[in-house]
C-alpha cells in the first residue's frame, strides 16, 4: 500500500472512530511505529487530525475544509465513478451547472463524450478542464477567488448564477445529514451554492458516502430540494432506504 493510500485511510478510521491509536494502525497497516509516526505528523501538519499522546484524534471543526489540491487524491476512485454515473444524465444541448469541488471536477472530466453543452461554474480547475471544447459554451461567473478553494465567491457570482435558469445543476457539499440537510464547511461558498439551486429545474448532488451523517458549520438546504443524489456503493443502506422514502432517487456508484 503506497503511503497516501495507507494515510486515506488513517484518516478514514478516525473520522469513524474519533481515535486511533499507533499499535492498532501498526497491527492494521503492517508497517512499524515509525512509518506510523510519520504518517500521522504528516496528516497533523496538513491539519487533517490531531496528534496526542499514543495515536490521533480527529482534527475536523464543523468549519474545518481541507484546501482542494489536499483533498484531489482522497477517495479519487469512488469520485471517478460517481463523476462517469453523473456524465449520463447530462444530454446534448443541455445548460447545467457544475458546482466547485474534487467530485464535480471528476463530472466535467467525463463529459468527453457529451456535446453542445453550455456550463456554468464559479470553479477555476474546472474552467480550465473544459476550456479546450470548442462543443461546450462555457462561462465563468466572476467573483472573489477562494485561494485554498481555486473557487469564486461573493455577490458576482450568485448574481451570474441568478441570471440564469438550468437543466440541472451538479452540486457538491460538504456533509448530509436528515437533521441539518445539505451543509457546507465555509459561509460564502453555502450562498452561492443556494443561488445555484433556486436556478435550477434538477438539482443532483454529487458526494462519496463518507459525507453522510455529518454537518458542517453553514446551511445550504433542506434534503427536500434534492431530486438525485449520486454516491458510491459504500453509503450505509439504512441511509439509502431513508433517503429514498423521502422521495429522493440515488444512484450507486
Amino acid at each position: 500500500m503506497l503511503a497516501q493510500e495507507r494515510r486515506q485511510k488513517i484518516l478514514e478510521l478516525v473520522e469513524t472512530q474519533g481515535r486511533v491509536t499507533v499499535p492498532e494502525l501498526c497491527q492494521m497497516f503492517n508497517v512499524s511505529e515509525m512509518t506510523i509516526r510519520r504518517d500521522l505528523r504528516e496528516l497533523d501538519r496538513d491539519g487533517f487530525l490531531r496528534r496526542v499522546h499514543g495515536g490521533a484524534v480527529s482534527g475536523r471543526g464543523r468549519g474545518f475544509e481541507p484546501p482542494l489540491l489536499a483533498r484531489l487524491a482522497a477517495r479519487k476512485e469512488q469520485k471517478q465513478r460517481i463523476g462517469r454515473k453523473a456524465a449520463e444524465l447530462i444530454f446534448e444541448g443541455d445548460t447545467i451547472a457544475l458546482d466547485v469541488g474534487t467530485t464535480t471536477l471528476e463530472v466535467a472530466r467525463a463529459l468527453e463524450t457529451r456535446h453542445n453543452l453550455t456550463v456554468v461554474t464559479a470553479s477555476l480547475p474546472i474552467a480550465n478542464e473544459l476550456a479546450g471544447r470548442a462543443d461546450i459554451r462555457l462561462i465563468l461567473t466572476g467573483g472573489i477567488v477562494r485561494p485554498g478553494e481555486l473557487s469564486m465567491v461573493g455577490h458576482i457570482a450568485e448574481q451570474t448564477f441568478r441570471d440564469f435558469f438550468f437543466d440541472k445543476v451538479f452540486l457538491g457539499v460538504g456533509a448530509i445529514s436528515f437533521e441539518a440537510g445539505l451543509t457546507e464547511y465555509n459561509l460564502e461558498d453555502a450562498q452561492v451554492k443556494k443561488a445555484m439551486i433556486k436556478a435550477s429545474r434538477q438539482v443532483i448532488v454529487v458526494c462519496d458516502s463518507s459525507k453522510f451523517g455529518r454537518t458542517a458549520f453553514s446551511f445550504v438546504s433542506p434534503l427536500s430540494a434534492v431530486d438525485i443524489i449520486i454516491t458510491d456503493d459504500e453509503l450505509d443502506k439504512g441511509f439509502q432506504s431513508q433517503l429514498e422514502k423521502a422521495g429522493i432517487k440515488v444512484i450507486t456508484a
